[in-house]
C-alpha cells in the first residue's frame, strides 16, 4: 500500500551504469592477478597446505616422526630394518680397523727407519774411533820424524775417543729383537694383532640371529682395534726413546769429530814444518 514501483527506465539506467565485471570488450587489457593462496614454487594446484604440500614431505626422524614410522612398520620390516642397522655398524668398525691397520703398518716402517739411522750413527762413530787409532800412529810417526831433527813434538789432546756409548735402551731393544726373531725361527711368534680368532658360528636362521651374529663380528673388530691401539701407543712411546738417544748419540758423535778435526789440523802443520827444513 504505502510501497512503489520503479519506473523500467530507472532500471534501465541503474543497469548501465554498474559494470559486469564478467563482460569485457575486446580492446579491453587482460590484467593476470596472481594466487596469492598457493605456492609459487609448487607444481600442485592444491597451495600451500593443500595435499601437494604434504605430498612429498621427508618422513624420518629430522621432523620427529620416527615413532610414528616404526609404528607403522610390520614386524618383518622392523626386523629388516634391525639387520641393516648391525650391518651398517659392522662395516663402520671394519673401516676403522683398516684405517688402524694402515697406520700400524706406518708406524712399523717409521720405526724400523728410526732403527736402521741410529745404527748408521752408531756405525759412523765405530769409524770415527778407527781413525783415532790411525792418527795416533801418525802422530807417533810425526814425533819420531822431529826426533831426528831435533824438535820433538807432542800432540794435544782434549778428550779420548772410544767410540758410542751402549745405554740400556740400547740393550733393551736388541734383546727385544733377538727374542722375536728367534721365535719366528721356532715358530712360535703370536698371531697377529688386529685379526681375530674366534670360531665362525653357523649360519643364521632368523634376525634375531643375525644381529647376534654381527654383534659379535662388531665385538671382535673392537677387540682387534684396541689391540692396535696398545701397539701403536708402544711403538709412539719406542719412536720418543729412540729420539731421545739418537740426539745424545749425535752430540757425543760431534765432540769427537770436532776433536779429530783439531788433531788432524794439527798433524798437517807438523808435517809442513818437517818438510820446510
Amino acid at each position: 500500500m504505502f510501497g512503489f514501483k520503479k519506473s523500467p527506465a530507472n532500471n534501465n539506467t541503474n543497469n548501465a551504469q554498474t559494470p559486469n565485471p564478467g563482460r569485457r570488450t575486446a580492446s579491453e587489457p587482460t590484467l593476470n592477478v596472481p594466487d596469492l593462496k598457493s605456492n609459487p614454487l609448487d607444481d600442485d594446484d592444491n597451495g600451500y597446505f593443500g595435499k601437494g604440500a604434504t605430498k612429498n614431505k621427508p618422513k624420518g626422524r629430522a621432523h620427529g616422526s620416527a615413532s610414528a614410522d616404526f609404528d607403522s612398520m610390520s614386524v618383518q620390516e622392523l626386523e629388516t630394518y634391525a639387520v641393516d642397522k648391525s650391518k651398517e655398524t659392522t662395516d663402520t668398525v671394519n673401516n676403522c680397523l683398516k684405517i688402524a691397520e694402515n697406520i700400524r703398518g706406518d708406524a712399523t716402517r717409521t720405526l724400523d727407519t728410526l732403527h736402521q739411522q741410529g745404527e748408521q750413527i752408531e756405525r759412523t762413530h765405530h769409524m770415527a774411533a778407527d781413525m783415532d787409532k790411525d792418527l795416533s800412529k801418525g802422530e807417533k810417526l810425526l814425533n819420531n820424524l822431529g826426533g831426528m831433527f831435533s824438535m820433538p813434538w807432542k800432540p794435544t789432546k782434549t778428550k779420548k775417543i772410544d767410540g758410542p756409548t751402549i745405554t740400556k735402551d740400547d740393550n733393551n731393544y736388541k734383546s727385544k729383537k733377538s727374542r722375536a726373531e728367534q721365535r719366528e725361527k721356532l715358530g712360535l711368534a703370536p698371531a697377529p694383532k688386529g685379526k681375530s680368532t674366534s670360531k665362525t658360528p653357523s649360519e643364521p636362521t632368523n634376525a634375531l640371529q643375525q644381529v647376534e651374529l654381527e654383534k659379535q663380528k662388531q665385538d671382535d673388530g673392537l677387540d682387534d682395534l684396541s689391540n692396535i691401539l696398545g701397539d701403536l701407543k708402544g711403538m709412539a712411546v719406542d719412536m720418543g726413546s729412540e729420539l731421545d738417544r739418537q740426539n745424545k748419540a749425535l752430540d757425543h758423535l760431534q765432540e769427537d769429530v770436532d776433536e779429530l778435526n783439531s788433531r788432524v789440523k794439527g798433524a798437517n802443520q807438523r808435517a809442513r814444518k818437517l818438510l820446510n827444513k
